[in-house]
């Protein structure tokens, strides 16, 4: 094996944790090697954020020529060349990703290995890894290996021409009717922004409702609006079987058959660790092959990092970036923990959701003492100077430490709004200096003093 590389470090996988991960290690005098066998930059750079949220502003701009005329805008007939849009996406794409290689090759002690990662064992002088057929020895490593779709076992699926989130991108011929079997945030996201561009739309939802994680209300309004946009949203019913109808597919929905001509599987994720041969130097995996950590996001083996996706921490750009730092800072000795932060996320909806923390349902499962204050998004000024006015802000305050505890608020800029709330969660400030704090008029946040003055106790609340 004399052609092995030694690192002080090895990467595997290129999600958020990991470009930011070895850069900031190789300036720092350390060998990296940089173990990537598809594209630079993981789901988020090629198939995630960078391209969905590039065609969701394509759909966004086709809805709302769409509307000029409430506006005082006059437009000719609204049409959507689908193929541009989506090449204007894949350039996005291109460009986010040139970066990134142009970027990692920049870095000297960086090796950048195109290949599958695998361990292949451990001895004193660190893991023995291989890169495709290049052996690699390295003090730590880091995995950053991201997650795939995970496709249900209905019956006759296999046998149809399905689309999943990354077949879906690669489409150049708009969809007569985009039939989408999931109804959580991808599936969501996609069927709205389809249907923009000029599809006609189906989203099935075995659960009892969409986003079920979120509270009924806000289900209920999310559901609300995309079916005013002329999409179907069937929920509380069963797949039971996947079959082709033409030369398209056709969905068994309890009594129900619907028929269109492409089909989308956006029912959850897999982590991508089956090949990294984790046995070989005892990694523990749970049943579905998540990579347990602790605070430090350290696995059970000392030495190695399960950062992103597959450490089940959440599944998200930022909480995978979030992990990079959490690790590069307790390597310089810190003691960041992964177990202090408060999950904030958002679902790009056209209106947006945004969410911290416990939803109310949550709240009231705790056991603490919780006030609550919701407000319609149509009485906020902004939303209706904008003609937004769909949706919802909801906060949730601990009674006894007048600190946030959750918040969502659905609506225009919920995306951005929703940020105020987790940074004072982040800072542990009372809902008091909120509420006295001078706001910027016309926004969004300039409610949420108004909406704090409005608590009540949650068990109160009819």
């Amino acid at each position: 094996m004399s052609n092995i590389i030694e690192v002080d470090a090895a990467i595997v996988g290129s999600g958020q944790a990991a470009p930011a991960l070895a850069t900031a290690l190789a300036q720092r005098g350390e060998r990296v090697a940089f173990i990537e066998a598809v594209q630079l930059g993981g789901s988020c750079v090629n198939h995630g954020c960078t391209p969905t949220k590039t065609l969701r502003k394509s759909a966004r701009v086709a809805y709302l020529a769409r509307r000029a005329a409430e506006f005082g805008v006059r437009v000719g007939p609204v049409e959507v060349d689908f193929a541009a849009a989506m090449e204007r996406m894949q350039l996005r794409v291109d460009t986010a990703r040139a970066g990134l290689e142009s970027w990692i090759a920049g870095e000297k002690n960086i090796t950048l290995l195109r290949a599958w990662g695998s361990f292949a064992g451990r001895g004193a002088a660190g893991f023995d890894l291989l890169a495709g057929e290049q052996p690699v020895r390295a003090g730590r490593v880091y995995l950053n290996t991201g997650t795939r779709a995970f496709i249900p076992a209905i019956p006759g699926l296999k046998d149809v021409p399905y689309l999943d989130n990354v077949s879906l991108l690669k489409l150049r011929t708009r969809p007569r009717h985009l039939v989408v079997i999931g109804g959580s945030y991808i599936g969501l996201e996609m069927g709205q922004i389809f249907r923009r561009l000029g599809s006609e739309v189906t989203i099935i939802e075995t659960g009892p409702r969409i986003t079920s994680r979120e509270d009924p209300e806000v289900s209920e309004c999310i559901a609300a609006f995309l079916r005013e946009e002329g999409i179907t949203v069937m929920a509380g019913q069963p797949v039971s079987r996947v079959e082709r109808a033409g030369d398209g597919v056709a969905v068994l929905v309890g009594d129900a058959r619907v028929e269109g001509s492409h089909l989308l599987v956006a029912t959850g994720r897999l982590p991508n660790t089956e090949r990294l041969n984790l046995a070989a130097v005892g990694v523990e995996t749970d049943e579905r092959g998540f990579i347990p950590t602790n605070a430090r996001l350290e696995t059970n083996v000392p030495g190695i990092w399960a950062l992103g996706d597959i450490n089940k921490r959440g599944a998200f750009t930022h909480t995978s970036y979030h992990d990079h730092e959490i690790a590069l800072a307790n390597h310089d000795g810190g003691r960041r923990s992964a177990d202090d932060r408060t999950m904030t996320y958002a679902m790009f909806t056209d209106p947006p959701l945004g969410r911290v923390g416990m939803s109310e349902v949550e709240a009231r499962a705790s056991g603490k003492r919780i006030l609550v204050a919701t407000f319609d998004m149509k009485n906020v000024s902004r939303a209706k100077e904008e003609s937004e006015t769909t949706g919802l802000v909801k906060l949730l305050v601990d009674a006894d430490t007048e600190r946030f505890v959750g918040a969502t608020v659905l609506g225009i800029n919920g995306d951005e709004v929703i940020q105020v709330i987790g940074n004072f969660m982040a800072a542990g400030a009372s809902w008091r200096a909120m509420k006295d704090a001078l706001p910027i008029h016309p926004t969004v946040t300039e409610f949420l003093p108004t909406i704090l003055g409005r608590l009540k106790p949650l068990a109160q609340r009819r």
